[in-house]
């Protein structure tokens, strides 16, 4: 059924990642499939913001977020599971939907957070503008409790 599967996985938010890529997992292990963690970092090379930061800590950013993607990767996805690590920076929900597309992904599952009352009634989360806009299946693993 699914092929190449997104897991969006925000580094800061770990507890709701885990659910969110253990449920990718048991797809990706019964349709045979591939997966692709994705880490999205802020535009940092946006010009305003890039006069702040040194030339090499864009490079060095990237390199550390990549050594804790792929640490994550490590202690939750075992052997013969195949998957990739990427990262990118921009706004998360469009950076997100360009790698869908750009990876030929047949399934995106992400983490939603526990969202306050107001935040609800806005519908300003990352994954419901990837499930309003997305061409593919999107599953959103909600939190415990």
């Amino acid at each position: 059924m699914y092929k190449h599967i997104l897991v969006p996985v925000d580094l800061n938010e770990q507890g709701f990642a885990d659910k969110a890529l253990q449920l990718a997992l048991w797809h990706a292990k019964h349709a045979n499939a591939e997966l692709h963690l994705l880490n999205v970092l802020p535009g940092i090379h946006m010009s305003m913001v890039a006069t702040y930061f040194p030339k090499d800590a864009a490079a060095q950013m990237k390199h550390d977020v990549y050594t804790q993607l792929k640490a994550f990767a490590e202690q939750h996805i075992e052997p013969p599971q195949i998957y990739q690590l990427h990262i990118a920076e921009g706004k998360p929900y469009t950076t997100i939907l360009d790698y869908a597309e750009r990876l030929g992904v047949d399934l995106i599952v992400m983490p939603s957070h526990k969202r306050s009352r107001i935040d609800k009634v806005m519908l300003g989360s990352v994954a419901s503008k990837v499930v309003e806009h997305s061409p593919v299946n999107v599953l959103v693993v909600k939190p415990q409790g």
